[in-house]
């Protein structure tokens, strides 16, 4: 599952004031058979001795390569049969549409989350699903993907935050009594290859250093629910090979930003003003910000009704000439995001009644958008960018 979906899922919920309820598949990978011969060793403490016997696996097995798909499989037959349908727009999102009662069921391994307008229903749905599976009912969702969703149905809010998994970070890396500061990097700074290691001893100085571990802890958080430190995660994230000591007081600084913003949330509610519009997304560019390899960066984000859902930072995969290519080119990648999100709308039953508006904040690149054949400078794209 996306974490747009997720993100998208959450927001919808608090938009059509739904109840969530999670609940926990136990040992997940076992419910179905295998589908190919499998022998192992007979295991420690049920060794029948004599014969060097071993073991047919009738059943799919923790750590084997197919476990994970079979287990895909046998959920998706089950939901099938109770009458949900798997949305074509991201196989871990099912919808159950009928008489009336609509239940959104998003899927993570072995954690289900469940959305709808009526409780009972929902009750319903997991007395029918315990009837297939061994599984524990969490009640209402506060707690999902590392993420603390809170809720408040006398405003028809979600928030989502990871206060907690942030704490957790700056005590794991040494930074728990770390001085907080208001910026994402040292304004100014601009980081680059020139700045890695090439002596090996200050190669084996950074050898202790866990640049890599926080990097992922970083990305996580960028992923999930802070969009505003992806941009800087991008960055650092391209020296991973080989950092250097700037590399890391830019990451030590990005902790610094987190600390002082540890009780910021993403927060979902419906916006009664917005009318007929239901989400719009905004695309942006730097130029040439890249040092090493002097290409760009896209960054966008969708906004359903008041909140985030979808976002990217991303180093561009072509060196661009102009900030008007550069900003095309990030506008073109909004433009695909936006038709994923208007598909996964439709498939949960929810239909923008006006066309999703881009913003795109450079006026050359909004002129080639609505006039084409003013290709000008841009005439040496390839023409997948021209899709846009």
């Amino acid at each position: 599952m996306r974490a747009a979906t997720f993100c998208i899922v959450l927001a919808l919920a608090a938009i059509d004031d739904m109840h969530l309820c999670s609940v926990d598949i136990s040992y997940a990978f076992t419910n179905e058979d295998i589908d190919i011969e499998i022998y192992m060793k007979q295991p420690e403490g049920f060794v029948q001795f004599g014969k060097e016997y071993v073991c047919k696996l009738n059943k799919s097995l923790y750590g084997l390569k197919q476990s994970a798909r079979l287990w895909s499989e046998k959920l998706t037959k089950v939901l099938l049969e109770i009458g949900f349908k798997k949305t074509y727009s991201d196989a871990s999102l099912f919808i159950f549409d009928r008489d009336g009662i609509k239940i959104i069921l998003p899927v993570f391994v072995d954690d289900i989350t469940l959305a709808s307008r009526s409780e009972e229903a929902l009750d319903k749905f997991v007395a029918e699903l315990a009837t297939h599976f061994k599984l524990r009912d969490l009640g209402p969702t506060k707690f999902l993907l590392g993420v603390e969703i809170g809720c408040n149905r006398a405003e028809r809010q979600l928030t989502l935050c990871q206060h907690q998994y942030i704490v957790n970070k700056l005590e794991e890396y040494g930074m728990a009594s770390c001085t907080p500061v208001g910026t994402l990097m040292v304004p100014g700074l601009k980081l680059s290859k020139e700045d890695c290691p090439t002596t090996p001893e200050e190669k084996a100085e950074m050898e202790n250093i866990p640049y890599i571990s926080t990097i992922g802890s970083l990305m996580y958080l960028a992923t999930m629910t802070w969009p505003d430190i992806a941009y800087t995660v991008g960055v650092l994230a391209r020296f991973n090979s080989n950092p250097g000591k700037p590399h890391w007081q830019a990451v030590k600084h990005l902790f610094r930003y987190l600390k002082g913003t540890l009780d910021m949330k993403l927060v979902y509610s419906p916006d009664p003003a917005l009318g007929k519009e239901l989400f719009w997304t905004y695309s942006d560019a730097d130029f040439g910000g890249d040092k090493d390899r002097g290409k760009s960066t896209t960054g966008y984000m969708v906004i359903l009704e008041r909140g985030a859902v979808c976002w990217s930072s991303k180093l561009q995969s072509i060196v661009t000439t102009s900030a008007t290519e550069a900003e095309y080119v990030a506008g073109l990648a909004a433009g695909k995001e936006i038709c994923w999100v208007q598909n996964i709308l439709t498939e949960l039953s929810y239909h923008p009644a006006k066309p999703s508006k881009l913003y795109i904040d450079n006026q050359s690149a909004l002129s080639v958008t609505k006039n084409p054949e003013h290709h000008g400078r841009m005439k040496h794209l390839d023409i997948s960018f021209y899709w846009l």
